[in-house]
């Protein structure tokens, strides 16, 4: 998505410190977005949200719940907001969580860029491009890159992002051939 500057995946919204994967307690699993706003507005954030999973249905963990942690008024107005129009849309009432932010903290390194970091043959070329493992994780290339091996954007988007990367074309090919399956 345009306007994405870096995600990492973490955990948040519980009150144990130091949660893992394996010992994630009262917190959820989230993904941490910085963006652009003069390129995408938080509105706009909140809208992939809502329509990117069913925020209508019942979470059967804690661990995987919806949640919506806000950093100050101004986001929690909006979510408020965003999550009355998407009800008024839906007719079904938000089962997500909203609350502030208290910590993130941020997941291990294997969960990071997971789509990607599962597809050898790509990864070794991106991670190759970054001199230490918070660079690539942090890069919006590395982002781009994990959406669409997880099948997610366009086949336009992807011709014009992977024009700015300079990838051998035997990776590009091996993209758009994983591509052309999952799309």
């Amino acid at each position: 998505m345009k306007g994405i500057i870096r995600t990492r995946v973490g955990y948040a919204g519980g009150e144990v410190p130091n949660p893992t994967y394996r010992k994630i307690e009262d917190h959820s699993e989230v993904i941490q977005i910085e963006y652009d706003p003069a390129v995408i507005n938080y509105e706009r954030l909140l809208e992939v949200f809502w329509n990117s999973h069913d925020p209508t249905a019942m979470a059967y963990s804690r661990q995987y719940m919806s949640i919506l942690l806000f950093h100050d008024e101004e986001q929690e107005k909006i979510i408020e907001k965003s999550r009355q129009a998407y009800e008024e849309k839906s007719g079904k009432s938000v089962l997500t969580e909203i609350k502030e932010l208290d910590r993130f903290y941020s997941a291990e390194g294997y969960h990071q860029k997971y789509y990607l970091q599962n597809r050898s043959g790509i990864v070794e070329e991106v991670r190759g491009m970054y001199s230490d493992f918070n660079d690539f994780v942090d890069s919006t290339t590395a982002a781009r890159l994990n959406g669409y091996v997880a099948g997610k954007g366009t086949m336009e988007d992807f011709e014009e992002d992977i024009a700015k990367i300079n990838l051998s074309e035997e990776t590009e090919q091996k993209i758009r051939e994983l591509l052309e399956i999952l799309w």
